[in-house]
């Protein structure tokens, strides 16, 4: 039945010029039908430079908007229309709006886990990765982050002349990971490094080796000596890792790390978004115009 899937997509991609482009954390099936497996800026980055006419996005909501954000022109479908993500919309346009009036001298550094209309009202964008850099390039001294508190207090740590107003966003999914479990993987795999996805509690991130995004996880694998990893992110990341690197081992930091909402995503949804060319990502002119500002100048960095 799979072959059977597999064949139909793999015919209908070719009938309609797509692209199938999937998220670090999508189930294994869904990685290996991919053209292309990142994270969500390296996805939406690689989407500009494709010679096709429509992106299937295996991710969540966020991830496909800034997908369109980048691609106007191209249609840009969603298996799922109910792959959300649960941090990006625990800040609103309204909220943001407060926010800046309350502290009208600060620059707003968003997320990129972060609504279109988020960003549409933000100074600029940030990846897990570039955070750090992204703010020490900032000239004013007082920043509001938005979402993620965690990955914010991290940078905060990182960056320390500057003040921070943290939006009490966070994870669900990097929630799971606890300090004492953490400790206990260690003394069963002494010889493990840890790797911390920021968006983890601070007390989490204590524990790391090294606090990676997605990304740096996979290049930290590749070049470290070390043969095993404890990994605390989402645990699809781990399909990933092992796949590029087959001689060595990778523990979840917690098996509980599942993301619901990147799980909704099958192969079935696949092919029948590319037969209904369902379900198109559309994004109002203005926002859209607003939010690749943001973008762009974090890409400019």
């Amino acid at each position: 039945m799979k072959h059977f899937i597999h064949d139909k997509i793999e015919k209908l991609r070719q009938q309609r010029n797509a692209v199938i482009l999937t998220h670090n954390y999508q189930r294994p099936e869904i990685q290996d039908i991919a053209d292309h497996v990142g994270d969500s800026l390296e996805l939406a980055r690689i989407s500009k430079t494709l010679d096709c006419e429509t992106i299937v996005f295996c991710g969540v909501h966020f991830m496909a908007e800034t997908a369109k954000i980048m691609n106007p022109d191209k249609t840009v479908l969603m298996p799922d229309l109910h792959a959300g993500c649960p941090m990006a919309d625990m800040i609103t346009p309204n909220k943001l709006l407060l926010e800046k009036h309350k502290y009208p001298n600060a620059a707003v550094v968003t997320y990129i886990n972060s609504t279109a209309s988020v960003k549409a009202l933000s100074d600029i964008c940030c990846t897990s990765a570039n955070g750090v850099e992204i703010v020490r390039s900032i000239e004013r001294s007082e920043i509001i982050f938005t979402p993620d508190k965690y990955l914010g207090s991290y940078i905060k740590g990182q960056v320390p002349d500057k003040t921070f107003y943290l939006w009490n966003g966070y994870c669900p999914t990097h929630m799971v990971f606890t300090r004492e479990h953490l400790l206990d993987l260690k003394e069963e795999y002494p010889g493990a490094e840890i790797l911390v996805h920021p968006e983890c509690r601070v007390e989490v991130q204590e524990c790391a080796d090294a606090i990676c995004s997605t990304s740096q996880m996979i290049r930290h694998a590749q070049k470290s000596s070390a043969q095993a990893f404890i990994i605390c992110t989402e645990v699809g990341m781990l399909y990933r890792l092992k796949k590029e690197n087959p001689s060595k081992t990778f523990i979840p930091g917690d098996a509980n790390a599942i993301c619901p909402n990147m799980k909704l995503t099958t192969l079935e949804k696949v092919l029948w978004s590319l037969e209904d060319n369902e379900y198109q990502v559309a994004i109002d002119d203005n926002i859209r115009d607003q939010a690749l500002q943001a973008i762009e100048r974090m890409i400019a960095l």
